[in-house]
C-alpha cells in the first residue's frame, strides 16, 4: 500500500507537470509560432526527462541500469545542444520588412485568431552602391596627376630666380676672371626636361669650358687610372709646341691633365667668398647662400613661395662627347664624368613623338617613385631612363592605354639586370650604370621591385 501511495503521488505530480507543459507549450505556439514552438517543446522535453530520472528510484547495484542511464543522459544533453537557435532579433532601424511574418499553414485542430494588430508600411530598401576598384591604370594616372604635376605658378617663379641668378654669376665670372673663355651658363635638369620632377627645387647651371681642341685631347675611360668608360681624362698635348701658358686653362692642370678638382676648387671659393649673394638675394626678393660643406657648387634660394637648390656644373663638349667636373669620390682628381642626359631626354621624346607615346608619363612616376622611397631613391634619373629605351626597342605599344602593362615590364626589368648587378648604358653598352652600387643596396632594391610585380600599388603608398 506504501508503495502504490509513493506511485499514485508521483503520477498526481507528474500530471500536474504535464499539465503545466501542455499549456506553457499551446501558449508557446501562439506567441512564438510553430518553429518558435517546436523549439521550445524539444528544449523541455529534454529537461523534463532529465527531471525524471533525477527523482525516480535508482536500481541500486545494477550495472545495466546505470550504464542505460548514463546514456539517456548524454542523449538529452546532446538533444539540448543540437537545439536550433532562434534568428537574432534584428534593429529596428535595419527591418526592411513587415514585423508580421507570413501566414503559417494551420496545424489539426488549430484555430485562426484574428489579429489585433497589422503590419507597418514596408519601407523602401536603400541599397548604396559598391566601392569601384581603380585598376591600375586609373592609378597611375591619379598618382600622376596629384602628386607629381608641379603648378605652373611654382615651375615660372623658380625658372625667374634661376635665370636671374644665373645671370649674375655670369657677369661675375666675365668681370672677375676675363681670361677664362667660359661659354654661356645655360639652365637644364628634371624641372625643363619633365621626366622627372617631384617639386619645382632643383635645377642644374651648366657652365661650358670652352677649349681648344688643337691643344687639348680626350683620354677614353678605359685607359684611366679607373678603368671605368664613363670618366675620361682630359690631356694637355704638344707641350713641346705650345708649352704651358698658351691655354688659360693650364692653371688647372694636374700631371699634364686639365684636373676637375681644381677647377671646382677655384668655383667654390668664388661662390663661398667673392660674390656678394646677400645683396642679388635682395635685389631677387629672396635669400641666397652657397652650401659651404658640400663638394658640389651649389646655392639654397629661399623665396616667400619657394625653395630652390641650383647646382652649378662645369661641362666640357669636345669629340661629341658631354663631360661633367663631377669625378667619383676617392684621391683620384683629373677625372670627368661622360653625361648622357641630353641624349636621354632628346631620344625619350623623339620615341614619344614618333608613336604617341606615354615615356614621359611613366618615366616621371618611375622617378617620383624611386626618389620619394628610400630604398630606391639611387635608381632615379638616368638608369631608370635607359631601361626604358632599352625596353622601347622591344616594346613598341607606348599608348597611353598600355601605361600599366609598361610601367610593370619596366618593373621585370629593373628587377632581372638588378639580378644580374649589370645595367647596361643604352648609348654605350660598355658603360655599367649600377657599378656604383653596393652589394646590400642592390639586394634590397631587388627585393623591393620584386614584391612590386605583383603588387605595383606598394610603390604608390604614401611614404
Amino acid at each position: 500500500m506504501a508503495e502504490f501511495g509513493r506511485q499514485r503521488g508521483k503520477r498526481q505530480e507528474d500530471d500536474g507537470l504535464g499539465s503545466v507543459l501542455d499549456l506553457l507549450l499551446a501558449n508557446a505556439r501562439l506567441v512564438l509560432g510553430v518553429t518558435g514552438a517546436a523549439v521550445l517543446a524539444i528544449a523541455t522535453l529534454a529537461v523534463k526527462r532529465l527531471i525524471d530520472r533525477a527523482t525516480s528510484p535508482r536500481d541500486e547495484g545494477d550495472p545495466k541500469a546505470e550504464q542505460k542511464t548514463l546514456e539517456e543522459s548524454w542523449q538529452d544533453l546532446a538533444l539540448i545542444k543540437a537545439t536550433p537557435k532562434p534568428p537574432k532579433k534584428q534593429r529596428r532601424e535595419d527591418l526592411s520588412e513587415p514585423l508580421l511574418s507570413p501566414a503559417q499553414p494551420l496545424l489539426p485542430g488549430e484555430t485562426c485568431e484574428p489579429k489585433v494588430c497589422s503590419a507597418p508600411p514596408e519601407t523602401p530598401r536603400v541599397e548604396s552602391s559598391p566601392l569601384r576598384c581603380l585598376t591600375l591604370q586609373e592609378k597611375l594616372l591619379s598618382h600622376y596627376s596629384s602628386r607629381l604635376a608641379v603648378p605652373e605658378v611654382q615651375v615660372s617663379l623658380a625658372l625667374q630666380l634661376a635665370r636671374s641668378i644665373c645671370t649674375q654669376l655670369q657677369n661675375f665670372l666675365r668681370n672677375k676672371c676675363p681670361e677664362l673663355p667660359f661659354g654661356s651658363l645655360f639652365l637644364s635638369g628634371p624641372l625643363l626636361d619633365g621626366l622627372e620632377a617631384l617639386t619645382a627645387d632643383h635645377i642644374h647651371l651648366m657652365l661650358p669650358v670652352v677649349l681648344d681642341a688643337a691643344l687639348w685631347s680626350l683620354i677614353p675611360g678605359e685607359d684611366t687610372v679607373v678603368r671605368n668608360p664613363q670618366y675620361w681624362m682630359i690631356k694637355r698635348t704638344d707641350l713641346e709646341y705650345f708649352p704651358r701658358g698658351c691655354s688659360p686653362w693650364d692653371r688647372f692642370i694636374v700631371g699634364r691633365y686639365l684636373s676637375s678638382n681644381a677647377l671646382n676648387e677655384t668655383l667654390h671659393k668664388m661662390l663661398v667668398a667673392s660674390i656678394n649673394w646677400p645683396a642679388i638675394g635682395s635685389l631677387l626678393g629672396s635669400i641666397i647662400h652657397p652650401v659651404v660643406a658640400s663638394q658640389e657648387l651649389k646655392l639654397e634660394v629661399k623665396h616667400d613661395q619657394v625653395e630652390l637648390s641650383i647646382t652649378l656644373f662645369p661641362v666640357v663638349e669636345m669629340e661629341d662627347k658631354v663631360l661633367l667636373a663631377a669625378p667619383p669620390e676617392g684621391l683620384v682628381e683629373n677625372l670627368w664624368l661622360e653625361s648622357f642626359h641630353r641624349a636621354e631626354v632628346s631620344k625619350v621624346k623623339e620615341l614619344d613623338a614618333g608613336d604617341s607615346g606615354a615615356r614621359q608619363h611613366c618615366l616621371c612616376i618611375l622617378n617620383g617613385v624611386c626618389k620619394s622611397h628610400p630604398a630606391l631613391h639611387k635608381l632615379s634619373g638616368s638608369p631608370l631612363t635607359h631601361v626604358v629605351l632599352h625596353l622601347s626597342a622591344t616594346s613598341s605599344d607606348w599608348a597611353e592605354e598600355s601605361l600599366a602593362d609598361r610601367f610593370q615590364q619596366v618593373l621585370e626589368e629593373l628587377v632581372g639586370y638588378l639580378e644580374k648587378g649589370v645595367l647596361p648604358s643604352y648609348f654605350n653598352h660598355k658603360i655599367n650604370l649600377f657599378s656604383e652600387l653596393l652589394e646590400d643596396e642592390i639586394d634590397e632594391m631587388g627585393f623591393m621591385l620584386y614584391r612590386a610585380i605583383s603588387e605595383p600599388e606598394l610603390l604608390l603608398k604614401e611614404k
